[in-house]
């Protein structure tokens, strides 16, 4: 999962923008990305359980 979302904050807008939000508030990098690993967590979760695809907009 770490390396997953390593590599989602730097591409993709929804998780980027999240990622450098929290260091912009004064968050370690590694703080940020746990964040984010919770975020990527809840998206999918919530993605199963309603039987939907990934779009920008759900996240």
């Amino acid at each position: 999962m770490f390396m997953a979302v390593l590599s989602s904050t730097q591409c993709p807008p929804v998780f980027k923008r999240f990622y450098e939000h929290l260091k912009a508030l004064g968050k370690l990098p590694k703080v940020a990305i746990i964040a984010c690993m919770r975020k990527l967590i809840v998206v999918l979760n919530t993605l199963l359980k309603n039987e939907e695809r990934w779009c920008e907009n759900t996240a």
